[in-house]
């Protein structure tokens, strides 16, 4: 009994659905369409963004070791600077300005106490060389560093040399004397410190007081062979990305010292050198 009133009640309900006009029924072709397209505008937004994100990463992967190396590049330089004192009383400081092509790549020499000795009868001394060289792996510049803990009677030659960074497009030194900045520093020429005008060029002898190092980097360094076709650098194709150039002042703490030296081992106790600006560097 109780059962046939279920059936009964079942069976209005389904007559008064009929008569309304409500029947169940599978989806119509306009409505898989609609569904279809928002999944495909879904799938297609997601792709996008993946794709976005892998690109971003791709770009700035490159920029972060290029910082990376800058950090140390200038960490070390810098370093060596703070510390630098005389090679030798004739050449005490050498900073040459010269170009590779369109590239600047400036020379610097001079001697360091930035150092710890490894070997017995070693002191904090050890002259340094600051340079740019063909890498040849990927056919680029890169920044050496050549380091001669011993004395030698030509302080330009000697000692081993380390990479420091690759993918330099150029290196450069600005030379600060308490008063103006110089592209270059001593007599780099031998030639006798001759001066070609009547202003007095304090560059010539002793140290500078600070030195201004800008270094340039090529935003997506190469990693192919040297011998494989090379792309033009970034400073010659209008089209490339421009380089990252940092920079940054040291300066000399030894420089001060130096010209005391010089001003109280002069017999008229005059100083030889031009006075140190208080003020720094600007």
């Amino acid at each position: 009994m109780i059962i046939s009133n279920w059936q009964l009640a079942i069976g209005h309900w389904q007559l008064a659905r009929s008569r309304l006009g409500v029947s169940r029924r599978a989806f119509t072709l306009i409505e898989v369409m609609i569904s279809a397209t928002l999944m495909a505008m879904i799938i297609v937004s997601a792709y996008l963004c993946l794709h976005a994100g892998l690109a971003s990463q791709k770009m700035i992967e490159p920029r972060t070791l290029v910082l990376q190396n800058a950090r140390v590049a200038m960490a070390l330089i810098t370093a060596d600077l703070r510390c630098a004192c005389a090679l030798t009383p004739d050449t005490p400081f050498l900073g040459m300005h010269r170009m590779v092509g369109n590239i600047e790549a400036d020379n610097l020499d001079f001697a360091t106490h930035n150092y710890t000795p490894r070997r017995p009868r070693e002191g904090d001394y050890c002259q340094v060389s600051f340079y740019l060289d063909k890498d040849p792996e990927s056919g680029q510049f890169a920044l050496y560093r050549r380091r001669n803990p011993r004395i030698a009677l030509d302080p330009l030659s000697g000692g081993i040399r380390e990479e420091v960074a690759r993918g330099i497009v150029g290196l450069r030194f600005d030379y600060y004397d308490g008063y103006d900045w110089y592209e270059s520093w001593g007599d780099v020429e031998r030639r006798g410190k001759a001066q070609t005008s009547r202003r007095e060029r304090y560059n010539l002898y002793g140290m500078p007081q600070a030195v201004r190092i800008t270094l340039s980097f090529d935003s997506k360094p190469r990693t192919k062979p040297a011998d494989s076709t090379e792309a033009a650098p970034a400073n010659d194709n209008p089209a490339a990305e421009p380089p990252l150039i940092f920079q940054t002042v040291a300066r000399l703490n030894l420089a001060q010292a130096q010209e005391l030296s010089a001003t109280n081992s002069s017999p008229t106790g005059q100083a030889t050198v031009p006075p140190a600006n208080t003020g720094g560097p600007p």
